[in-house]
């Protein structure tokens, strides 16, 4: 019901990073992303009025049909400052929008917001979000809210702001002593106890989550590199943010005698740390794998190939994607394949392991060769796209491999 087009007049400076020099003076960027991701076009300086009659002829493209408005259609309007952009700048874009919507595209206008309600740092620009109206959406837009920054009606001032609540405890379910978890609602205790030796299995889950998690690190400023020229910069440090809450909360409170709760609670340091979408479909990978996994004390091979195909299965489901959209099920799709190949063939699983990992790392390499067909990737010019592998594939692929050696040094020693 939503559709959204930005236009930046500079690239917003990302803390600690150099500012990229993409856009030079008197160019502007059509399509970009909030976290300053490459937009779909380079343009010279246009009129506010240009700018804003291309960016809805975008969002309303008859041909396209983004979102589902047709003349004589209610709308809603936000025109949104990106950071650097004064109000009065805001109110003339605004001022063109609104008739442009009622005499060219023959929409009646129900509400028009404007401000910075979504900003991207220092960006110099603004965004054009229009959405299908209607009864219940305006009663909700009009409801009283306590967010600050949301423009309200006649009726009432803006109330304060609200006291931030304590962040819960890193762990979702586990620790070795009783632990306070204050949320807005409750107030729960939570304990379990680690055990005091590890299994065998135990051990190898540990030397397996441990090198995982040290490949990521190292690969922060590459994964950023790449990401640099098809996304927003990021992969790197998110993937880090996840990786190094990992090992801390593994130090803490991971029963890794139990597979399945070990699995689970990686989903849960990364879905609270990580954020964005790497993220929430990591924490979806893992409470797939646990429901697969749960019940299971001792977890044989082919139950890790049955969850690593229950992750697929749930990631494809919520992420949209699946083979071939260049994403990170471009790596792990190519590894379940061999897996199971090779554990029905009667290969040892070490072996399969092994192989697998490398059809994962073959899998992410050949993302080059893909048309983006999910996420950011999916803006980005194809002949950028040649250049680099996707990031979260080339993570993804990395972390299996160097858990899969980690293992294999392990279990034999003597040949790694």
């Amino acid at each position: 019901m939503v559709g959204t087009m930005g236009v930046a007049l500079s690239v917003c400076t990302l803390p600690g990073q150099v500012t990229s020099d993409r856009l030079g003076p008197g160019l502007m960027e059509l399509g970009l992303g909030i976290h300053g991701e490459p937009g779909a076009a380079v343009a010279d300086l246009q009129p506010v009025g240009v700018v804003v009659s291309h960016v809805l002829k975008q969002i309303l493209s008859k041909e396209i049909q983004y979102v589902p408005i047709t003349r004589g259609s209610r709308v809603v309007l936000m025109i949104n400052g990106l950071g650097a952009t004064p109000i009065m700048d805001l109110m003339i874009a605004a001022q063109k929008a609104v008739p442009e919507l009622q005499l060219e595209h023959g929409l009646a206008v129900d509400r028009v917001y404007t401000g910075s309600f979504m900003t991207s740092l220092d960006m110099a620009g603004f965004s054009i979000t229009v959405m299908k109206s209607g009864p219940t959406i305006l009663q909700r837009l009009d409801a009283p809210t306590k967010a600050p920054y949301w423009p309200v009606g006649a009726e009432g001032d803006r109330p304060p702001a609200k006291i931030p609540v304590p962040v819960p405890p890193p762990c979702s379910s586990r620790s070795n002593e009783l632990q306070p978890c204050f949320t807005e609602r409750f107030f729960c205790i939570k304990m379990i106890i680690q055990p005091q030796e590890l299994s065998e299995q135990g051990c190898i889950l540990e030397v397996a989550i441990q090198a995982a998690a040290d490949e990521i690190i190292n690969l922060r400023d590459k994964l950023n590199e790449w990401d640099s020229k098809v996304g927003d910069g990021d992969c790197g440090t998110i993937m880090h943010r996840g990786a190094t809450a990992v090992l801390e909360d593994m130090k803490k409170c991971y029963p890794l005698n139990d597979a399945a709760e070990t699995v689970n609670e990686i989903g849960a340091s990364i879905g609270r740390v990580m954020g964005g979408t790497s993220g929430i479909l990591y924490d979806i990978f893992c409470k797939a794998a646990y429901t697969s996994l749960k019940g299971s004390p001792i977890i044989t091979s082919k139950q890790w190939a049955s969850a690593l195909e229950a992750s697929i299965t749930a990631v494809s489901k919520y992420g949209g994607a699946s083979a071939g959209y260049r994403t990170m099920l471009d790596a792990f799709i190519p590894a379940l394949t061999v897996l199971k190949e090779k554990l029905d063939a009667g290969d040892d699983p070490l072996t399969a392991f092994l192989l697998s990992s490398e059809a994962a790392m073959n899998g992410a390499e050949s993302t080059k060769d893909m048309h983006a067909q999910a996420g950011w990737s999916t803006y980005i010019a194809a002949d950028l796209l040649s250049l680099v592998p996707d990031p979260g594939a080339m993570a993804a692929a990395a972390w299996y491999r160097a858990a899969a050696l980690a293992v294999k040094k392990k279990l034999q020693p003597s040949e790694s």
